[in-house]
């Protein structure tokens, strides 16, 4: 059997396909941009066709790339943007309604609405997740609300939902297999992780028929074979994790208290708690890691919804940057006497806060502030909300000591002033990989393991390189007093949903 093992990587901006040889190194690839679309304030959309065109589209120039054809690939693996959904003709294949993003925002009012009823506790017990329009749940009853005759249609069994993931498995294999894994599932605010199954209940409160939904299946698992029409030949799909978890993997993650950090268009921190499903009392969610051979691997997550996107309206927003990785150049600039911060609230605030109406504001401004000290604020409001991530995990779980070295990845960490700049402000070591297409590298290893062409954990754990370490270098009294301007400027930026007096504003 040949070792080639491809990568499909559908993300937020853009989907990707990686090839990988059988030394897990990259031989070949594609990148294809798709369109956001935003219909109305906080809503966020894709167009399903869109998505699906450039995964395959993508895929071959990745074989392309390469010099290889379909025949030679073992296996394929898929990672997705997570929360993001799509309702599907079961027979004809085709999206109702354009796929709602997980950044929107549209389903905050149904939110709040089983909040006041209660029903926050249950959803949390059942799920590890909190009652936000983030997950995807909420958006698939919209959908059934929204769109005319959907509700009817899909409760006589003509409709079908998921997640990306599930989209793409149902179109790869010519509409023969409605699946999806562990992680993706135990995202959507109707799985019961301890159960590892739908929960009728929750169900039952959104009105969602459980008949839309996929079959939960390992993270390596057979999810089916492509259709022969697509690439000229068939390919088994042998694994599937949410980008996140990918990147857990990816990074090698496979022990408990092992923590990865992703810095792409937000902020996912990931720490293994193993097969301690550890129920956060500060806000955190309690995820799927992974499941392996049926066994469960949980985490503790953190979630930033703003991250890589701060840089993204530095440089399309105000346009005080003409490239993002400009950026920390620019940070390096910034007058030291000045204390501006920036909370990047422009879609509510995620973990510990999730607060859904927060919005952005800068802190600190003078007569002399300029585009450096706005850059130096954006990249440092990473770091500092993810220090908020690392507190409340250390508080929830033992296993989070103070000794946690943190994995990092995405298109952030290539920039050392913000590494640098983060470990300060965690006061802990802070870890690049010599491979940073970490989460495509973790579905890789999905399908590769899968198919018998790529080590087991163990082996693939001790492949994993350090290209820097980044070790903290501020005085202790600098990064308290940073800490403590920080939680003043994110307390007035909350909202009065989060409990904050009017006049606190």
């Amino acid at each position: 059997m040949t070792g080639y093992i491809l990568a499909i990587d559908q993300g937020t901006t853009s989907s990707r396909a990686i090839l990988f040889d059988d030394k897990m190194e990259v031989v070949g690839s594609g990148q294809k941009e798709f369109t956001q679309y935003y219909p109305a304030s906080g809503w966020v959309e894709h167009d399903p066709e869109e998505i699906w065109a450039s995964v395959v589209e993508t895929v071959k120039a990745a074989l392309k790339t390469a010099g290889r054809n379909a025949a030679e690939v073992a296996a394929i693996g898929i990672t997705n943007q997570r929360e993001t959904v799509v309702i599907w003709d079961k027979e004809t294949g085709k999206p109702i309604h354009n796929a709602i993003v997980w950044q929107d925002r549209r389903t905050a009012p149904l939110c709040q609405k089983l909040k006041k009823l209660g029903l926050e506790k249950k959803f949390t017990k059942k799920t590890g997740l909190l009652l936000d329009p983030y997950f995807s749940g909420t958006k698939i009853a919209w959908m059934l609300d929204k769109v005319k005759g959907a509700r009817k249609r899909a409760e006589k069994g003509e409709l079908l939902a998921g997640t990306i993931d599930s989209f793409l498995i149902w179109r790869l294999t010519g509409g023969k297999v409605h699946a999806t894994d562990a992680t993706n599932a135990s995202r959507t605010l109707v799985y019961n992780i301890e159960q590892n199954a739908w929960d009728d209940e929750l169900l039952a409160i959104f009105g969602i028929p459980a008949r839309m939904l996929p079959q939960v299946k390992d993270c390596a698992d057979d999810f089916g074979i492509t259709d022969k029409s697509l690439f000229g030949a068939q390919i088994r799909i042998l694994g599937v994790a949410g980008d996140q978890h990918a990147a857990a993997i990816g990074q090698a993650c496979f022990e408990p208290g092992m923590m990865k950090s992703t810095y792409g268009t937000g902020c996912f921190a990931l720490l293994n708690t193993g097969s301690d499903l550890v129920r956060s009392k500060n806000r955190l969610l309690t995820t799927i890691a992974y499941r392996l051979n049926g066994r469960t691997t949980y985490a503790l997550e953190g979630s930033i919804f703003i991250a890589g996107a701060a840089v993204q309206w530095l440089r399309d927003g105000i346009k005080v940057i003409g490239r993002a990785e400009h950026s920390g150049k620019l940070a390096e600039e910034a007058d030291p006497t000045q204390n501006v911060y920036l909370v990047p609230a422009f879609v509510g605030l995620g973990a510990p806060h999730w607060d859904a109406e927060a919005r952005g504001a800068i802190f600190g401004l003078t007569r002399n502030s300029g585009p450096a000290e706005f850059a130096r604020a954006a990249l440092e409001s990473v770091a500092f909300q993810t220090r908020d991530l690392l507190d409340a995990m250390r508080k929830d779980w033992k296993g989070a000591s103070a000794k946690t070295v943190l994995r990092v990845d995405g298109g952030m960490v290539a920039s050392d002033w913000t590494m640098q700049r983060l470990a300060d402000i965690l006061d802990a070591p802070v870890d690049r990989p010599t491979i940073l297409e970490t989460t495509a590298l973790g579905a890789a290893w999905l399908a590769g393991s899968k198919a018998g062409v790529w080590p087991k954990a163990a082996e693939f754990a001790r492949s994993w390189a350090l290209e820097r370490r980044f070790k903290p270098d501020m005085d202790a009294s600098t990064r308290a007093a940073k800490l403590a301007g920080w939680r003043h400027a994110v307390r007035r930026t909350l909202s009065t949903q989060a409990g904050m007096p009017p006049d606190s504003h």
